[in-house]
């Protein structure tokens, strides 16, 4: 005889929810500046400023082709990575959550590693004097470098501060990378629910 309280068979339902919080005032958010992108946006404005500042003064570079395309490079990293970082600061991101912020920024951090490394390869091409020493420059001595007048030293800042540009928007691009993998928003929160539902 069947126990009639047992049924024979029995389906699972499992739903998943996800729930989107965000805040949509503009405010300013200083504390941005201490997370690991925070840091890497700081990095490369800073980078690119003080590679477009080391162009600038490095006479003949930069008026020749490969001076004014690390020109180019630097200045619009600068503008674009300054935006987004005053974006944060004020909760613009957050307040914009749908646009995708997060491949918007992983397309651009590719882009500029590409370039900041062609860019950084032309300038040693500039002056094949500098090219075997690019690699071994330390901060503090690409420091040095910019604050004297030697033109092969301003060459070798240069370039050290493309690859440093380089590297910086690589580490980003691979972070932006796991982001949207992973469904991140950009700024704010995205959290999903896992529920197991059993029905007779």
């Amino acid at each position: 005889m069947t126990d009639p309280g047992f049924p024979g068979q029995h389906t699972t339902t499992t739903v998943h929810t996800t729930s989107t919080t965000v805040q949509t005032s503009l405010r300013f958010d200083p504390s941005y500046i201490r997370t690991l992108p925070g840091i890497l946006k700081v990095i490369q404005v800073g980078t690119s400023l003080i590679g477009f500042i080391c162009i600038e003064l490095s006479g003949p570079f930069s008026i020749s082709d490969q001076g004014r395309f690390f020109n180019f490079v630097s200045m619009t990293a600068f503008w674009f990575t300054a935006i987004l970082l005053a974006f944060y600061l004020f909760h613009v991101i957050e307040k914009l959550y749908k646009v995708p912020w997060l491949k918007i920024e992983f397309g651009f951090c590719i882009l500029w590693t590409l370039f900041y490394l062609i860019a950084s390869c032309l300038a040693v091409t500039f002056h094949s004097s500098g090219a075997f020493i690019a690699a071994g420059v330390s901060i503090i001595t690409v420091v040095n470098y910019c604050c004297k007048t030697d033109f092969i030293e301003r060459i070798l800042c240069i370039i050290s501060f493309g690859f440093i540009g380089m590297t910086v928007y690589g580490i980003d691009a691979y972070l932006k990378l796991r982001g949207v993998q992973s469904g991140q928003l950009a700024q704010g929160v995205r959290v999903t629910n896992k529920q197991t539902v059993l029905s007779p």
